[in-house]
């Protein structure tokens, strides 16, 4: 297989674990009485994604391939998804506590895989002979064709007397009112996890003594004295702040208007995380103008 097909597979499962649940999951919550936690889950994400990463990279670095490490983060990932899944099928109002403990231990294995997918994906196209600036934005928009697929499969799959079906009418075993979006994600994260392995090899280089400071990232905050870059991180923290409102209560704010009579049956109000994908099919339309823009303008325009 090509192997820029085979990364664009690999981009297209990776946000496809979270598009399953990113933005479908504050609709769960709030039908699960964890519905004040909504914003605590979305806030895990970010405090997990202060260090896993950093920890998951010195390992990707010193120990165990990045592709490999990607896979086993998958696995353990989609394990405690899986068990939020049992969990939630347990119990209408599962334990809040351990439900959270669960989500938090998934996400904080989840996140590092962003990172470690870029690093492998571009150590795989550099041992290829490949140009990563010209043949990677094509393959990163696969992820987001990912994430957009299943957020359209969970709107759209239900589960009803034990069945399962696609539907775009209004119904409430459809996998983005309930928990078994936490399966889908699980199992998608298995699947990635046996792909990982059919990847080649990202053989791990030799690398320089560095201070722990180094090693840990922190010289980063050295870049802060800049004050463009201090700008450009404020600017960063609040879109990033934006961004978790959106993915956390639009659905359920969208949905809600099942509760006004002349929109209850309303294509909008029963079909909120397909109307949500709105933003993720910019995104990949922006993705694919990146090579060009960047060709002509130059990194720092573009940004």
């Amino acid at each position: 297989m090509n192997l820029k097909v085979r990364l664009a597979l690999m981009n297209f499962l990776e946000f496809a674990v979270w598009g399953s649940y990113l933005t479908s999951m504050g609709q769960y919550l709030g039908r699960a009485g964890m519905g004040a936690e909504i914003s605590w889950f979305y806030a895990i994400q970010g405090i997990v994604s202060i260090f896993m990463p950093t920890i998951m990279g010195v390992i990707a670095d010193r120990l165990i391939q990045p592709q490999r490490l990607l896979g086993l983060c998958h696995l353990i990932a989609g394990c405690f998804m899986v068990s939020l899944f049992l969990l939630g099928n347990a119990s209408p109002n599962p334990d809040k506590t351990l439900f959270i403990s669960l989500y938090t231990l998934s996400v904080a294995f989840y996140m590092p895989t962003l990172a470690l997918s870029n690093t492998a994906a571009f150590a795989i196209l550099k041992s290829g002979g490949l140009d990563t600036v010209k043949d990677f934005p094509p393959i990163r928009v696969f992820g987001t064709v990912g994430f957009i697929a299943t957020m359209w499969f969970v709107n759209c799959a239900f589960l009803d007397g034990g069945n399962f079906g696609l539907t775009l009418s209004e119904n409430a075993g459809k996998f983005q009112y309930t928990h078994l979006q936490f399966l889908v994600s699980g199992i998608l994260g298995f699947v990635l996890f046996l792909y990982c392995f059919t990847l080649p090899e990202c053989k791990l280089a030799p690398k320089a003594q560095t201070s722990l400071a180094e090693t840990l990232g922190l010289n980063a905050f050295s870049m802060f004295r800049t004050k463009r870059m201090a700008l450009f991180f404020l600017f960063s923290a609040l879109l990033g702040m934006s961004l978790q409102v959106t993915n956390g209560y639009a659905t359920p704010f969208i949905t809600s208007f099942k509760g006004i009579p002349e929109m209850a049956d309303s294509f909008a109000a029963n079909n909120a995380t397909l109307l949500v994908s709105i933003s993720q099919i910019a995104e990949a339309l922006c993705i694919l103008l990146i090579p060009f823009f960047m060709r002509r303008y130059g990194i720092k325009t573009v940004i």
